[in-house]
């Protein structure tokens, strides 16, 4: 990628630090804030913060006896306190950087700065110039973003507040970090063990439940972590060690669905045997039943069914179809295929929430080019919306850029939209950061990454 002209210090720190610590709903990009560094230097030398964010030892100590009030004052041009620059620096994620990073931290708590300092989150609705009520902790960037055990021991030894609302959520990736949380106090709320089975850190559930997290109490998806573990089609050991723990196997959905019904139509056959090893199993009606077809892929069935019910779509219902955008949003292509070759309504929404999708933006948010031109060649429409009030076009902004999924084909599913319908970007945005590749596309601004920017505005020569 071609930078026209120098970036700012405001442009670099935004590709170093996540949207909640720069605002934006961005990911932090090191690789790309490391190569504007080569090619512009003597950024390095423009700000205190930016030698927080580089794990810069010298400047730091020079700050502090320049002024020892230095380690608790936010500054530079994101306002940062210096243990909040260091331990949110995505540069933690890289091997050159770690231990520059970890001693810049002991020097800062070695010079007296708060272990518990803090910034208002900076995540849209909120921004830069009003940060939200909520607070953001060194712990949280130590646990959560850098997920840095020796970090985490070192707040925690300088007295880091353990329960500061984001911790222990965001570290759940990180069985040694959790497991340090654990041992200084941390407490597992409902969001926290539904977080780590979001993650299939099998470890990580064993310490929250033997640590007190209730297997049973709901959280912010409204069901209890079986049923979420069901739901997300998660490893059947994360089920059983939920099951060993307490868990209900009766267990409903809020609008009522048993936890054996929601396991036969999300489809994963070795949670539904365990659920029958707990005696909770039941005969399905006609509608659970083909959806369970579907889920695990028994076309003669689901067939067999819709020839005795011919209407049988139509008495499906939301609840029941909103598994077709939950396959692909899983990453099960085969059943998500049967289901389309049925007939299944295709536009249906369903998925985590607040997002809530059709399968074609899941297949997107996946980076799913095969699934994407798959639902597209049988009738799906960038046009559909999520529960973001955007389209597909906008899913493929902020996934390309988030990387939500690993090995994700974002390019792909740019071309396969192009190729059934959407606009071409037709000019490039010369106003905007010199670091993002800002395009107008269907008369809106959109921001994507590098390559799907390539694929997006291919054809503008020909246009011009």
């Amino acid at each position: 990628m071609e930078v026209q002209g120098r970036p700012d210090a405001v442009e670099w720190l935004r590709l170093v630090y996540p949207g909640d610590v720069s605002g934006g709903n961005g990911r932090a990009r090191p690789g790309l804030a490391l190569r504007m560094l080569t090619e512009h230097p003597k950024l390095a030398e423009s700000d205190a913060t930016i030698a927080c964010a580089l794990g810069d030892e010298l400047r730091i100590h020079q700050a502090i006896a320049a002024d020892s009030a230095w380690v608790d004052r936010p500054g530079g041009p994101l306002e940062l306190p210096p243990l909040i620059a260091v331990t949110h620096s995505s540069l933690a994620h890289d091997a050159r950087y770690r231990d520059r990073l970890r001693r810049c931290l002991k020097l800062l708590l070695a010079a007296g700065a708060n272990p518990n300092q803090s910034i208002g989150n900076r995540f849209p609705p909120h921004s830069l110039q009003a940060p939200g009520e909520h607070r953001l902790s060194p712990l949280y960037g130590a646990a959560g973003q850098a997920q840095d055990p020796e970090m985490v021991r070192m707040l925690l030894a300088a007295g880091a507040e353990p329960n500061d609302g984001e911790s222990l959520y965001h570290a759940v990736g990180s069985t040694p970090c959790v497991r340090l949380l654990l041992e200084h106090g941390a407490r597992p709320d409902p969001n926290i063990l539904a977080s780590a089975v979001a993650h299939a850190n099998l470890d990580a559930v064993r310490l929250l439940l033997a640590h007190g997290a209730n297997p049973n109490e709901a959280g912010a998806q409204r069901i209890s972590p079986l049923l979420f573990a069901i739901r997300a089609r998660r490893p059947p050991a994360i089920a059983k060690a939920l099951l060993d723990a307490g868990a209900d196997p009766h267990a409903r959905t809020p609008d009522g669905q048993s936890a054996y019904a929601y396991a036969c139509l999300a489809g994963p056959p070795e949670i539904v045997d365990l659920l029958e090893q707990a005696g909770a199993r039941e005969e399905l009606g006609v509608e659970d039943a083909f959806v369970a077809a579907c889920a695990r892929c028994d076309e003669a069935v689901a067939r067999g069914l819709l020839a005795q019910q011919p209407g049988l779509f139509e008495a499906l219902g939301e609840r029941r179809l909103r598994h077709l955008p939950e396959m692909v949003w899983n990453g099960c292509d085969a059943a998500a295929r049967l289901m389309v070759r049925l007939g299944w309504p295709i536009a249906a929404r369903g998925g985590d929430e607040p997002f809530f999708g059709s399968a074609l933006n899941w297949a997107v948010f996946r980076g799913n080019a095969a699934m994407t031109e798959f639902l597209l060649q049988h009738g799906a429409s960038w046009t559909e919306q999520h529960g973001y009030n955007d389209n597909v076009m906008g899913t493929l902004s902020w996934a390309s850029l988030n990387q939500p999924a690993e090995f994700g084909d974002w390019a792909g599913c740019a071309r396969a939209l192009l190729a059934h319908g959407m606009p071409h970007a037709l000019r490039p945005v010369t106003d905007a950061n010199p670091l993002e590749r800002w395009v107008e596309i269907g008369g809106r601004r959109k921001a994507f990454s590098d390559e799907v920017t390539d694929v997006l505005l291919a054809p503008a020569s020909r246009q011009e």
